[in-house]
């Protein structure tokens, strides 16, 4: 297990927020795999991909069948990926991904949390040196599956060799997930489905590479401004390099 598994597992990360907002995001992101690639998931790899996000988040099956239904509607907004990044209190780095239909009001809710706590937001790419951009499979695992011989397989294809590996006492199932380079999607996801693999979930990800020591008070402001930026609904996820907590 690497690094990218240890910090997961160390911040036990929380990182759509409560339910309701989780489905606010997953219907954001079915509306741009419909207008991708059309609303047929067996035609549609992209659409695959979130009902199997949708899916592993309990999202019940008429909430995804609504939200394919209203993403083929004529009055149905484009949305569009913005990723802000910048530094919060205390020189913490922070990466805010949205999903907008209105860049001009999202990049103004994001910069007023930003002055709010004293912080200032970079230009596209100037904290790329201290994250690792990856895509993330999650998958259920095959009945005495050699992991060693599956990722050396995979590593053709772009994915790494750090995964994480989790089973589901209520489920009776072990689910597994992969990290690899983000041009490496299409290849990875079309590598899993060909082989077999259920419920291919695939989504994109940042991971620090230099975690920032702080202090209980400002760990307490910096989850703060994290929690207020997660209350705008075009924001997705938030990602900080703040180190996790002892003992999480």
């Amino acid at each position: 297990m690497g690094r990218a598994f240890e910090y997961r597992k160390a911040t036990k990360l929380k990182r759509w927020g409560h339910m309701a907002k989780t489905f606010t995001r997953l219907g954001k992101q079915i509306a741009i795999a419909v207008k991708a690639g059309g609303p047929e998931p067996e035609n549609n790899p992209s659409l695959r991909s979130v009902i199997a996000v949708c899916k592993r988040e309990n999202m019940p099956k008429d909430n995804i069948e609504r939200a394919i239904k209203n993403a083929m509607g004529k009055d149905q907004s484009d949305y569009k990926s913005v990723t802000y990044e910048g530094y919060g209190p205390h020189g913490v780095a922070v990466f805010v991904d949205t999903l907008t239909d209105n860049t001009t009001r999202t990049v103004a809710d994001v910069r007023s949390v930003f002055n709010k706590f004293s912080g200032n937001m970079g230009t596209t790419g100037s904290l790329s040196f201290l994250f690792d951009h990856k895509c993330v499979f999650t998958f259920k695992k095959k009945a005495d599956m050699d992991m060693d011989d599956f990722i050396l397989e995979m590593i053709d294809y772009g994915v790494d060799e750090d995964f994480d590996e989790e089973y589901d006492e209520d489920k009776d199932e072990t689910t597994i997930t992969i990290y690899g380079e983000p041009t490496s999607y299409n290849e990875i996801q079309k590598k899993l489905e060909a082989d077999g693999f259920e419920e291919v979930g695939g989504e994109f990800t940042y991971i620090p590479n230099d975690l920032k020591d702080v202090t209980p008070e400002q760990r307490e402001t910096i989850n703060k401004m994290v929690e207020k930026l997660e209350e705008f609904d075009d924001v997705q996820t938030v990602y900080t390099n703040m180190k996790p907590e002892e003992g999480c």
